[in-house]
């Protein structure tokens, strides 16, 4: 009796080892199912969305999701300190990248137009007149059509790949004047909803009624308009990452490449399908049909 009592107690035991090392277990591969994507504040609300979706149909798996601009996301993935780096523009752009050391996914278009305050009296600017504002050679905005107020500029930080764009395109190659900057599309938006006077730039997932957003030569800016090139001021949204990225970040990747991603999520949030694209553009800014 004695015997088979202590025999019992003896599985017992193992019997709750097994499971707390089962839990144990499973507790590090929980902990350990986890990726970084660090970057473009443009890109930002994609992939936060997208890694809610993914974690809430993956149990234990954190997609984590922090800004601080292309140009952290670019030096952050090439530095091997996270999984994912958020770029609006291509790391050959960057200077310090070494873009072959990296791998490059595009997962979304984004446009870019130009905002400004509401009292500024301002629809419609064109090519040139954007220039003169930004190089500072208009600084009140009756100069332009607008009303008698002086132009406060707002610009993206130093490394912001909207920014890059912005001045790529939209201002042809030309940098913009010192003034104000923010370190993201959405508190530039705030800054001009509350400053008379004011421009900036944003993402089209950042437009809302809170400011005017600006046509360009008459172009509106729209998803339409940006698929065949007619808005030139627009760029891919890149998830980069090392030459062998771990199971979890491929998964990751390949879901918001996915189809139902691609033509609902993105949608969504303003951004513009890859797969939607009627044109294409490289690194160099040569432009070319979609075959």
């Amino acid at each position: 009796m004695k015997k088979s009592r202590v025999i019992q107690l003896i599985v017992l035991i193992a019997i709750i080892g097994l499971v707390g090392l089962g839990y144990t277990h499973r507790d590090r591969t929980s902990a350990s199912e986890s990726i970084t994507a660090v970057g473009s504040t443009a890109l930002q609300p994609l992939v936060e969305a997208a890694g809610e979706q993914y974690s809430s149909n993956h149990t234990g798996v954190f997609i984590n999701v922090q800004g601080g601009g292309s140009g952290t996301g670019l030096s952050q993935i090439q530095a091997g300190a996270v999984a994912i780096g958020n770029s609006d523009i291509f790391a050959e752009e960057q200077s310090g990248i070494t873009a072959s050391k990296l791998i490059d996914h595009r997962v979304a278009v984004v446009g870019i137009a130009p905002i400004v305050n509401k009292k500024a009296g301002i629809t419609n600017l064109t090519q040139q007149q954007l220039i003169q504002i930004f190089t500072g050679k208009v600084t009140n905005w009756r100069e332009v059509g607008g009303r008698n107020l002086p132009i406060t500029l707002i610009n993206r930080a130093q490394g912001s790949g909207t920014r890059k764009t912005f001045e790529r395109y939209a201002l042809k190659g030309n940098q913009s004047v010192d003034s104000q900057e923010q370190d993201s599309s959405g508190l530039a938006r705030s800054i001009v909803a509350s400053t008379p006077g004011a421009i900036s730039y944003v993402a089209f997932s950042y437009l809302d009624k809170s400011v005017q957003t600006v046509n360009v030569d008459s172009v509106r800016p729209t998803e339409k308009n940006v698929q065949n090139n007619r808005w030139y001021i627009w760029s891919y949204e890149h998830l980069y990452t090392g030459k062998h990225p771990n199971q979890l970040t491929k998964k990751f990747i390949d879901y918001i490449l996915s189809t139902a991603v691609q033509q609902k999520l993105v949608k969504q949030l303003g951004y513009i399908s890859v797969h939607d694209m009627q044109v294409q553009r490289n690194a160099a800014g040569k432009v070319s049909v979609m075959k």
